[in-house]
């Protein structure tokens, strides 16, 4: 398998948007998992030392992902993910909003769409993530909230999980 793999973190602030492109040396299939079932997601989907915590989700187009990151000392931070369009192991898109602890949508803090799409190659399968905010403000709060360190920490951990 190649070691050396792409990890790209760009921010086009005149469009408010973040591209993530981030190559992983394990099959398309396994990596789709890992973004679309509860079970792998909540093993990842956190920087540490926070974990994911899952409530519930049903991936389906119309379907939501509702589930909290919680800190060492027990603080939860609510978050939903609805998903608006998914073609089986090629893409998938989804609206992302920070809530409550009964998803209730918090209008102080910044939404997003995110777009994934995933491409295999001989070796390893690149994942390439487009995340579009409403304003270039909401884009520099969660760049100032440490969205590159934290979301760059996650996908390590997916990259040392898939490893496995």
């Amino acid at each position: 398998m190649k070691s050396n793999l792409l990890f790209d973190f760009t921010v086009n602030k005149s469009t408010n948007t973040v591209f993530v492109n981030r190559e992983f040396a394990a099959n398309q299939s396994s990596v789709w998992d890992a973004f679309t079932k509860q079970e792998i997601l909540d093993k990842w989907w956190a920087p540490k030392p926070w974990i994911s915590r899952t409530k519930y989700m049903n991936f389906k187009e119309g379907g939501r992902r509702f589930y909290a990151m919680v800190g060492p000392e027990g603080e939860e931070h609510w978050s939903i993910q609805d998903f608006t369009a998914i073609t089986p192991k090629t893409n998938f898109k989804f609206l992302d909003a920070f809530t409550d602890k009964d998803e209730k949508i918090n209008p102080e803090m910044p939404g997003s769409e995110w777009n994934l799409e995933f491409n295999e190659t001989e070796e390893t399968t690149m994942v390439n993530i487009t995340i579009k905010h409403k304003t270039l403000a909401d884009l520099e709060n969660i760049i100032n909230m440490g969205f590159k360190e934290g979301f760059t920490m996650t996908l390590d951990y997916l990259a040392t999980l898939l490893a496995k």
